[in-house]
């Protein structure tokens, strides 16, 4: 579920596409957060923050930070993995929920290397959540990428985070752990084997063809020939709607796809459910300290006829501020806070 490629070579830019697959409409909306606002970890609120850097985010139920931008060139990625291994929750080690974890890096920092030496300095650990709706708890890593074409992905599969930092590491979907999908890949023609490229959706089928295709790009004249070409890619690693695969009662559609321009600073969200493609510029935007957090409605305004599309960088709206997930907030909604596994 999910595919994320970026493309550092798009005429002087580094662009990032990513999808998100999912089994059920988790109610994204897009979030205006300035700098200067206080957060805490979600967990026992011993790690508290003040924004640095303003963010435009998509965000679940309007409450989980899954994707976004921040306005230093910084732009972070969820995406599920079934193997992430927590372990117990630690009380002595920096914990972040998972809710915040993404929000955390686009508040905090400008680069993926400033961001990949706090996490390996504070040995930090994710601490999973149940899901507000009922369903399973959430199993995730994150990609990291920013201006210059750094990228990395954090994974924790025994407890401690697994990073895997290099401007080569330019394609995450799912299923395997990282350093298996790196071998995997190399037995297709094109990318060090002889096996036809694959075509199915498994994820490890869509790293292959993500991998393949990004490093087949033209170089575009311009910022939209970059973005309609990076389309173009996920779109090739999008899940079509279908009822679930025999013995895979989750699996995924593609309900909405991002193309960001990290060195522009320009957030494209197309969603599949609610027909549209809408954009904004972060130097359109106001992240000065103090000025409100803002949301776009992507639930009730996004269709084919009459609804949002193209630039909606003055279409934000107050709607009071973003409630990120947590513990105590659990506990109010009636959820067991319990440590999970």
């Amino acid at each position: 579920m999910c595919t994320r490629v970026m493309w550092s070579e798009a005429n002087g830019a580094v662009v990032v596409g990513r999808n998100m697959d999912f089994h059920k409409d988790l109610m994204t909306n897009l979030w205006k957060l300035p700098r200067g606002v206080r957060r805490d970890d979600g967990v026992e609120g011993n790690l508290q923050w003040t924004a640095k850097y303003g963010s435009v985010i998509a965000a679940a139920f309007d409450m989980i930070s899954v994707d976004g931008l921040n306005e230093a060139g910084l732009a972070g990625h969820v995406l599920w993995l079934a193997e992430s291994d927590y372990g117990m929750r630690d009380g002595s080690r920096t914990q972040l929920s998972q809710a915040i974890w993404l929000q955390y890096f686009l508040d905090n920092f400008a680069t993926v290397a400033d961001a990949v030496a706090w996490v390996e300095g504070n040995d930090v650990q994710v601490v999973q959540m149940p899901d507000p709706t009922g369903g399973g708890p959430p199993a995730i890593h994150v990609a990291l990428d920013d201006e210059t074409g750094d990228s990395a992905i954090i994974e924790y599969v025994d407890g401690h985070p697994r990073i895997y930092h290099s401007p080569e590491y330019r394609v995450m979907t799912n299923s395997p752990t990282y350093e298996r999908q790196l071998e995997l890949v190399q037995r297709f023609a094109g990318l060090g084997g002889d096996a036809p490229l694959p075509g199915s959706t498994d994820a490890q089928d869509r790293f292959a063809r993500a991998t393949y295709y990004v490093g087949r790009l033209d170089r575009p004249k311009d910022q939209l020939e970059a973005i309609a070409a990076m389309f173009s890619v996920i779109r090739n690693a999008a899940q079509p709607f279908r009822i679930p695969d025999p013995g895979k009662p989750d699996a995924s559609q593609t309900i909405w796809q991002t193309v960001t321009d990290l060195t522009n600073r320009r957030y494209v969200y197309g969603s599949t459910t609610r027909p549209n493609i809408v954009w904004t510029d972060l130097d359109e935007l106001d992240f000065s300290p103090g000025s409100p957090q803002l949301k776009l409605d992507l639930v009730g305004e996004p269709a084919v006829q009459g609804g949002l599309a193209g630039n909606v960088s003055g279409r934000f709206e107050d709607k009071g501020p973003m409630t990120f997930l947590s513990f105590a907030l659990l506990e109010k909604m009636g959820e067991s806070a319990a440590p999970l596994t």
